[in-house]
């Protein structure tokens, strides 16, 4: 009769340690999704104590060590992770990002590979991996992987994005605005849609165009501050110097270090005679980095 009790007394204890980890789970993943995220380290780690190989726990600490860009903490979780569950895909990919933001390209490639290996549908792989590839300059395997992305998720407006953006480093613009095209028909309210197809116009010259859709996406995103930039160029190179002059400006106002806006304004307020104005623009340029604005300075404002 003892031995029954104790081993039924063992069971209990099990079921209690199996609930105290999964509270302690849960408790971090409301923690999590608050962006708690300390909060959420210290809960997971109390469900990984009472259970070790909680392969979740691993995997969720490891989120949130990543938005505290804890990168290499969280690639150790999510390591750990995949050594309890080699099946894991989640902790495939989100290891995957983890090793992007550090530069570790190939493995982040590798990781995301395997992840396709897992599950040949999985759309974001494809995408991710196609960002990765990107970094790497390899700009046509980032479109086939955008494409096969697509293929498996036609309303993946983000991947119709990046794609395009892709095709205008290899000079396809034409192709690039078919995909921006459709990423804004998939999503009228997508102002990096509208942003990005304006310089593939501007590349095509299509000035009216380009202006076009960057006061879209001003409309859809009032502090784009890189959209007023741009369409500052554009005005300028369509001599609308004025206009161009108040784009710069407004660009800077919402973004203060925005040194390319302060040169830029330079140039123009050197057009319309205003030199010491365009002299300020240029030191403030070169105090932001804008190595050229030192040239300028030298040539013009003596």
């Amino acid at each position: 009769m003892k031995k029954i009790i104790f081993i039924v007394l063992m069971c209990l204890t099990s079921i209690s340690y199996g609930q105290k980890d999964f509270e302690f789970y849960n408790k971090g993943a409301l923690k999590l999704d608050s962006e708690d995220y300390h909060g959420a380290i210290a809960d997971y780690s109390k469900a990984i104590a009472l259970n070790p190989n909680y392969s979740k726990a691993y995997n969720n600490r490891g989120i949130a060590k990543l938005n505290l860009q804890n990168y290499q903490g969280a690639i150790a979780d999510y390591s750990k992770a995949i050594e309890l569950n080699p099946s894991n895909s989640n902790a495939y990919s989100n290891r995957g990002f983890a090793k992007m933001s550090l530069q570790d390209y190939r493995g982040a490639i590798a990781d995301y590979s395997k992840v396709i290996e897992l599950n040949r549908t999985d759309s974001a792989a494809y995408f991710y991996r196609a960002n990765v590839k990107a970094k790497m300059e390899d700009y046509q395997g980032a479109i086939a992987d955008y494409s096969k992305a697509i293929a498996l998720n036609p309303n993946y407006g983000k991947a119709y994005v990046n794609r395009g953006i892709n095709k205008v480093v290899l000079q396809d613009y034409q192709g690039a605005i078919v995909d921006y095209t459709k990423a804004i028909a998939l999503n009228p309210e997508l102002s990096e849609a509208c942003f990005y197809r304006a310089i593939a116009k501007n590349k095509l010259e299509d000035y009216r165009g380009a202006i076009e859709d960057y006061s879209k996406a001003i409309e859809l995103n009032p502090k784009y501050g890189k959209a007023y930039g741009n369409r500052g160029s554009v005005k300028y190179t369509l001599q609308d110097y004025q206009d161009a002059i108040a784009d710069y400006t407004k660009a800077i106002e919402l973004n203060p270090d925005y040194g390319e806006a302060y040169f830029n304004r330079g140039v123009v307020n050197l057009r319309v005679n205003q030199k010491n104005a365009a002299c300020l623009d240029f030191s403030k340029a070169g105090e932001l980095g804008k190595a050229e604005a030192y040239e300028m300075i030298k040539k013009y404002c003596k």
